[in-house]
């Protein structure tokens, strides 16, 4: 055996193309015990050069076999050397691929099939400098991510009718600039469904006879209808943009989505009176609570006079927003999603 694999290095050495080896010829000796022959080993050499016949010292070969038998072997590498030459001594007979690399070359592979015994010359393999590339890598910035999550947002609606922007199922979403808010406001306030939704309102106060004072028929109607668009826009621009912006607050609800059912209404409730700082911090919801103030005192502009009690209407449709948002968010966290069809999944896979 030792003998065998002796002959092989040396016709490696001492061979510039593939020279059967005489061993190779001869019917092998039987083993001790009578067992089978053992196989004949051969080797593999080459050198690496470029197009313009330099030779390439430091390249990676690895050389991966495939025996006779079909047995895959381990990888094997090599590193050319000053005279740009790889070998690989002690290779079964076989099929076998040759990959060539090295940092600003092009990777390059061969592949050939080795006779048993066999010293296979891979002669010059030419590797080719890699083609120059310009990479460039583009980074959306925070306004441009906020915007898409925002265009997202636009077209969430409960049962596909619903407006349903202020919630964001995303875990950690790029902050709102002014702009944004803003857009985000007016677009609520200027959506179909908003002025349905105020119609109906306004037909309900009308029935009930709610602020008397507006009276009844085409009249009453109208002024209910003014007062109710005007409680919604008022709010919406005072509490969703106006002081959002001047606390660099968000005005969004971040739906959490997991966690127990009491820690997940208990974050629901909260979020009536704190919220998200642009910053990423949870903070006093002063837009909120300051916004709810202002337009119930606003509202004593245009209330019927036998319905204004100054601070005290002012205080009563500011608890009455507070606690009207509780509630909304309670259905955020527990039912919205669920009948939102463009609502957005996140990468937790929240429920």
């Amino acid at each position: 055996m030792f003998l065998l694999f002796g002959l092989a290095i040396a016709a490696a050495q001492g061979s510039p193309s593939p020279v059967p080896n005489p061993a190779a010829t001869q019917p092998s000796a039987p083993a001790q015990g009578g067992g089978l022959p053992q196989p004949t080993l051969g080797s593999i050499h080459g050198t690496v050069v470029s197009s313009e016949g330099a030779v390439y010292e430091g390249v990676h070969v690895t050389l991966a076999e495939t025996g006779a038998d079909g047995a895959v072997m381990p990888d094997r590498t090599d590193i050319t050397d000053s005279d740009g030459e790889f070998t690989f001594a002690g290779v079964p007979a076989g099929s076998f691929r040759l990959t060539l690399a090295t940092e600003g070359f092009a990777t390059k592979t061969i592949g050939g099939v080795l006779a048993g015994g066999e010293s296979y010359d891979a002669h010059e393999i030419v590797l080719p400098v890699a083609e120059m590339t310009s990479e460039v890598r583009v980074s959306a910035s925070t306004v441009e991510i906020a915007e898409e999550q925002l265009h997202i947002e636009e077209q969430q609606r409960v049962l596909g009718v619903i407006p349903n922007f202020y919630v964001t199922y995303d875990h950690n979403p790029a902050p709102l600039t002014t702009k944004q808010k803003y857009a985000l406001a007016w677009k609520s306030n200027v959506d179909p469904f908003t002025w349905l939704i105020t119609g109906a309102f306004a037909g309900v106060e009308q029935a009930d006879n709610t602020f008397a004072g507006y009276g009844q028929g085409a009249q009453g109607y109208a002024k209910r209808y003014g007062a109710n668009f005007a409680d919604n826009f008022i709010g919406t621009e005072i509490g969703g943009a106006i002081l959002p912006s001047l606390f660099k607050q968000d005005p969004r609800y971040f739906y959490k989505g997991t966690g127990t059912v009491r820690a997940r209404a208990l974050y629901a409730i909260a979020n009536a009176v704190i919220c998200k700082g642009d910053n990423g911090r949870w903070q006093v919801n002063y837009s909120g609570i300051l916004g709810a103030m202002a337009a119930g005192g606003i509202s004593n502009i245009y209330y019927p006079a036998s319905d204004r009690s100054g601070a005290a209407l002012t205080f009563e449709n500011a608890g009455l927003g507070i606690a009207g948002s509780a509630a909304a968010n309670l259905f955020q966290e527990f039912v919205i999603k669920k009948l939102t069809p463009k609502a957005r999944k996140s990468a937790a896979g929240t429920p």
